[in-house]
């Protein structure tokens, strides 16, 4: 069979694939958005009735006084939301958390709104918004910053600083700044226009447009023009470095370093963050084009103890090391142009960009993606690790290590089981087929299926559904 003919069947099957989608979320009441997407981890998170298109967001930030004991800032901002209703809609939420809505307007007159517990923004236009058309919504809001937790106890969200605030989001820190649907099936185009004391910096996602100083404040202007999941987006603010670059032919790439970095962390952040457009081209090699407009990094003196893959501009805790790096840049194809429906299936995130970091340190002559693999298998059968359900964790598990390495150790022995040509036409195609969706666990494993023309499903049953250690790979 030539190549040629066999991609030709392989697009139909992907074809057919696409075309029986994911089942549509469950109805809500008509004339209502229903509170909540769907999500079992996140019940209120999101909400039903509406997509979002479009983010505008105008913030004006002010950080901890210095010397301050206790870490709150000000943040006074605006929303300007552009939705499309699936239904005629009389009323519908909003998710925004710790702020307080000043007022709102629905296409250009005022709405009667309330704050529903510390979640829901419950809003009533005067007149139904029609299905299918353009709506525009304008949220005045602000109040005190602090330092939200997540479900884990870990810092997320506007999480206030000495100096600024570092903003990571996963998995539904989002509304802690803006109003939002705080779902990642509801993909959207953001600009962010931020304006902070004079001296600071802002890193956001996308392209800087602009930057201009007036009466001791900057006003900092990205462009995000790429869809993205609302837990992807970050406005991080902080005495930073900026240092533009172009990588990969012609990819803009701005990065950012805390000047308070120690030296130390500094000049490794910088190692780290030279190796940029190789890794672009070693992930471009196995998984395709780059998917956005523009990468870089933020390296923040302060912590929240972790990385987060940002859509274009990867948040780092102190330093950036080479395979966290590796890590969150290959997300941007792996969870952020293809990602997750429902929190269940984060394993398609963190296990595939766990496995590019082995697949990286492997490429430097460091440990093999075998022994990698090993080091995993290793791991004794009566360990908890094992109890973990790799496809569908529980919220307080999203992070657990296992649905990391048990994740990463499960494409390894896919690979194994289907060769390395098939295994990285998979890769590509998962990208090519539902690149800018929301997918689940089950999209993939047919799909894999489709490429293979193998029968994988005792092969994913023992990988991810199973609480104990696979018997072998």
């Amino acid at each position: 069979m030539s190549v040629r003919h066999r991609r030709t069947i392989v697009g139909a099957v992907l074809a057919a694939l696409l075309a029986s989608g994911a089942s549509a979320a469950p109805a809500a009441t008509p004339g209502v958005g229903a509170p909540g997407a769907g999500d079992p981890y996140f019940p209120l998170a999101g909400n039903r009735g509406y997509d979002v298109q479009h983010y505008d967001l105008t913030l004006d930030y002010t950080p901890p006084r210095a010397g301050a004991d206790r870490l709150t800032g000000r943040l006074d901002a605006v929303a300007k939301i552009r939705m499309v209703p699936t239904r005629r809609l009389t009323r519908f939420n909003l998710d925004l958390r710790g702020l307080r809505a000043r007022s709102v307007r629905v296409d250009g007159r005022p709405a009667r709104f309330r704050q529903v517990g510390d979640h829901e923004l419950v809003i009533t236009p005067i007149a139904s918004m029609r299905p299918w058309k353009w709506h525009t919504v304008v949220v005045r809001y602000g109040g005190a910053t602090g330092r939200p937790k997540d479900v884990e106890g870990a810092l997320y969200g506007w999480v206030t600083t000495r100096d600024g605030a570092i903003v990571v989001n996963e998995p539904d820190g989002a509304p802690t700044w803006f109003p939002v649907n705080d779902t990642p099936k509801d993909k959207a185009t953001y600009r962010f226009e931020v304006t902070v004391p004079q001296g600071l910096s802002v890193a956001a996602n996308g392209l800087l447009k602009s930057r201009r100083t007036h009466h001791g404040r900057t006003t900092w202007v990205w462009d995000a023009p790429d869809q993205m999941a609302s837990y992807l987006a970050t406005a991080t603010i902080g005495d930073f470095r900026m240092r533009r670059s172009t990588v990969a032919g012609d990819l803009p790439v701005i990065d950012f370093l805390d000047r308070d970095l120690p030296a130390e962390d500094r000049s490794r952040s910088r190692a780290t963050l030279a190796l940029t457009g190789e890794m672009v081209t070693f992930f471009e090699e196995r998984f395709g084009p780059y998917p956005f407009v523009a990468y870089g990094s933020t390296v923040d003196d302060d912590s929240v103890g972790y990385a987060l893959e940002t859509q274009t501009r990867s948040v780092f805790s102190k330093v950036a090391s080479e395979s966290t790096a590796a890590h969150e840049l290959a997300h941007q194809w792996m969870g952020n142009r293809v990602g997750p429906r429902r929190w269940s299936d984060i394993w398609l995130n963190e296990g595939w960009a766990e496995y590019s970091s082995w697949l990286w340190t492997e490429s430097r002559g460091g440990t093999t993606s075998q022994e990698a693999f090993d080091e995993v298998l290793a791991i004794p059968a009566d360990d908890d690790f094992w109890t973990t359900v790799v496809s569908d964790p529980g919220r307080d598990d999203l992070f657990a290590d296992a649905v990391y390495e048990r994740g990463a150790a499960t494409l390894h022995a896919l690979r194994h089981r289907l060769g390395d040509a098939q295994f990285f036409q998979l890769a590509k195609s998962w990208i090519g087929a539902y690149g800018g969706q929301a997918v689940t666990t089950e999209q993939f494993r047919r799909l894999a299926e489709a490429v293979s023309g193998q029968d994988l499903d005792a092969f994913f049953d023992t990988w991810l559904d199973a609480p104990v250690k696979p018997a072998s790979r």
